[in-house]
């Protein structure tokens, strides 16, 4: 309880972006063409290739626009290590997230931390909630200029899969990982309490506010892509 209490403070501390983010960024909220996106992160020859595009994030610069980031996020599902239910495993991973709610940090533990964060990060450029670990303990360390780019990459992942929808049941949002689900709740100052699936692969999550319990909202999230490309690598699971 106190870890997820830790994550919903540091996504909401690192999370400022919701306030401004469409006067920022000024994405257009419109469906998710796949068709399209797997042509261009498919092609060498694209300036959306798909290895131009993990190149670029992982450098340190901040020169993708937002059609890049879409296509980062959206065209993973087109890479052969896609796998929507993987999770992190590391030798010291019990160890680190004991220190995820332990308050003060200590420069070494900071260095853990970041370090643990580092090889998630590694494994998987999507792990959201690592990235708002590693972005924390750069802060803890005084390390301004390393966590805001990171912060800027995160702002812009957040922006990319938020401009899928708006999160209505008319209009979803569509995530590529689970837990992505909860990670723009907890942006938008939400708690889910319940998890509900729909029919045509849309998951909606009953929530309520940080600040206010009789604050109650439903987010609705498709999907459907996911839990078809998961059929078609993992069938056993299916």
């Amino acid at each position: 309880m106190k870890q997820k209490l830790f994550i919903a403070l540091i996504l909401v501390a690192c999370g400022s972006l919701l306030m401004s983010m469409h006067a920022q960024y000024r994405f257009e909220v419109r469906e998710v063409d796949f068709d399209k996106i797997k042509r261009e992160t498919l092609d060498p020859y694209s300036r959306y290739y798909y290895p131009k595009l993990v190149r670029s994030f992982k450098s340190n610069d901040t020169i993708m626009n937002f059609e890049a980031y879409r296509d980062l996020y959206y065209g993973f599902i087109f890479q052969e290590d896609y796998n929507p239910f993987r999770h992190t495993e590391f030798e010291n991973k019990d160890e680190v997230e004991q220190l995820y709610y332990k308050q003060p940090l200590s420069r070494e533990e900071c260095d853990k931390i970041e370090e643990y964060a580092v090889q998630a990060l590694d494994d998987n450029i999507f792990d959201i909630e690592q990235l708002n670990y590693y972005i924390y303990a750069l802060k803890q360390k005084k390390k301004y200029a390393r966590a805001a780019v990171r912060q800027y990459r995160l702002d812009k992942l957040i922006a990319a899969i938020m401009s899928s929808g708006r999160g209505t049941e008319e209009e979803p949002w569509v995530v590529l990982y689970p837990e992505h689900e909860y990670t723009l709740i907890n942006f938008l100052g939400y708690v889910a309490k319940d998890h509900q699936e729909l029919s045509g692969g849309i998951d909606c999550i009953k929530a309520t506010s940080e600040t206010d319990e009789t604050k109650t909202k439903d987010f609705y999230f498709d999907v459907s892509r996911m839990l078809k490309e998961a059929a078609r690598k993992f069938p056993d699971d299916f």
